[in-house]
C-alpha cells in the first residue's frame, strides 16, 4: 500500500556518508524529527534527477529552510558511495542528507517502488516529494508516471509550505 497523506513514515535503515564511511542510520531518527521535506529520484546521476530535480532542491534550500523546514533529504535506491559522489558533483555540500535505500527497504515499505527493469536499471523508486512533521506526511506529491517532474519539483513543494 502506498504512504498517503496522514501516515508514518516507514521503520527503516538507509545509510548516509560521514567523514570515516557509510553510517547506518534509521528512518525515524533522520525523518522523524521537526518539518522535513523529503525527495525520492529513481536513480543518482540519471538525467531527469541529476539536471533537474536534485539541483532544484538545492538552488531552493534557503528558502524551504526559511520557511519552517529544518531538514532536507534525498532518498535513492543507491549506495551511500554513489548518493555521496552525486551530492559531491551536484555540490550538495550540507544543504541535503544524502540518504542510501541500497536495499530498496524503505521504498518498499512506503510503496513507492517502480520497475525500471525495462531502462536496465531494476527495481527504483518512484519520483516523489513529502513534507513530514515528526515523521507523519502532511504534504505527498508522487509524479504520475512515477518518473516525470512536476508536481515533485523544489518549486512547487516551495509554493506549498
Amino acid at each position: 500500500m502506498a504512504l498517503s497523506i496522514g501516515d508514518r513514515i516507514p521503520l527503516a535503515t538507509l545509510t548516509t556518508m560521514t567523514d570515516s564511511g557509510p553510517q547506518p542510520v534509521e528512518s525515524d531518527e533522520v525523518l522523524g524529527k521537526g518539518t522535513v521535506v523529503l525527495f525520492a529520484v529513481p536513480g543518482a546521476f540519471t538525467p531527469t534527477c541529476s539536471d533537474d530535480h536534485l539541483p532544484g532542491f538545492v538552488l531552493q534550500a534557503d528558502q524551504l529552510l526559511a520557511k519552517g523546514v529544518d531538514r532536507i533529504a534525498c532518498i535513492a535506491v543507491n549506495d551511500s558511495f554513489v548518493l555521496d559522489a552525486w551530492g559531491k558533483a551536484r555540490d550538495v555540500g550540507d544543504k541535503i542528507l544524502m540518504l542510501g535505500d541500497g536495499n530498496g527497504q524503505f521504498t518498499a515499505a512506503a510503496g513507492m517502488e517502480l520497475d525500471a527493469s525495462g531502462f536496465g536499471l531494476g527495481t527504483r523508486s518512484k519520483r516523489y516529494a513529502a513534507v513530514l512533521e515528526d515523521g507523519v506526511v502532511k504534504d505527498l506529491f508522487v509524479e504520475a508516471d512515477g518518473v516525470g517532474l512536476s508536481v515533485s519539483a523544489a518549486d512547487a513543494v516551495l509554493a506549498t509550505l
